[in-house]
């Protein structure tokens, strides 16, 4: 896809140079929506798509507005990712054509620091209107893509987003005392407007919402002539 100037629109970098240097904006839009999807349909890689969401939205300025179908958000999951349940607004929509339309009202509202939502299906011109909503604002709006029951890619239909995101979960980090390090995930950007696919391992967000290279990829001295390992594909 062609860029469109991204390169003046205002972003939220992720604070990670080899995410941030792969972007078209060197960041995150935010007057854009972003679509974001487990990998697999386990319930695994659906916890890590919803909290890369939270990572982000943690990283804004105002309350959150959360859209959703049924109530199994977990509040100290958020806070771990380092959203506070405080700055969160909770909506519950009877269908997602209701879900969309309340994110398309939180979008224009313009006083939020991101709209969340999460859908099955969505149909293109549904992704048209809240890119156009996000359009002119500084309100991410992020769309958690389910991934279905027959296993099918949630993020293989046309969309108007910005950016499309897979998230798998990955081995942690092994520590040097019993018990788990922090944990991993495989981010793969699919697609984005103006820019390339990527991907890579990273850390789970901390409690400030920021993701991390491990550091054994991170620390990992140059070999000779060869630039530092920035991405695993």
């Amino acid at each position: 896809m062609e860029g469109d100037g991204d390169r003046h629109r205002p972003v939220l970098p992720f604070g990670v140079p080899a995410i941030d240097e792969r972007l078209a904006g060197e960041g995150l839009r935010l007057d854009a929506l972003h679509e974001v999807a487990g990998e697999g349909a386990g319930w695994g890689d659906d916890a890590a798509a919803v909290l890369f969401m939270a990572g982000i939205a943690a990283r804004t300025e105002g309350p959150i507005l959360w859209v959703v179908r049924a109530r199994d958000l977990f509040a100290p999951g958020l806070y771990q990712a380092g959203l506070d349940p405080s700055r969160v607004i909770y909506a519950e929509a009877r269908d997602d054509a209701e879900l969309l339309a309340l994110m398309e009202d939180g979008l224009r509202h313009r006083g939020l620091g991101a709209v969340i939502g999460e859908v099955k299906r969505v149909a293109m011109a549904s992704t048209r209107r809240l890119q156009l909503a996000a359009e002119g604002g500084s309100t991410p709006a992020l769309l958690l893509k389910r991934a279905a029951r027959d296993g099918g890619d949630p993020l293989a239909m046309p969309s108007a987003a910005v950016t499309r995101w897979q998230v798998a979960s990955a081995p942690s980090v092994p520590v040097p005392w019993e018990g788990l390090g922090r944990a991993c995930w495989r981010l793969s950007c699919v697609r984005q407007r103006g820019g390339g696919p990527f991907d890579m391992i990273v850390e789970a967000p901390d409690e400030t919402g920021r993701l991390a290279l491990p550091a054994l990829l991170a620390d990992r001295p140059a070999a000779a002539g060869r630039a530092p390992l920035r991405a695993v594909a």
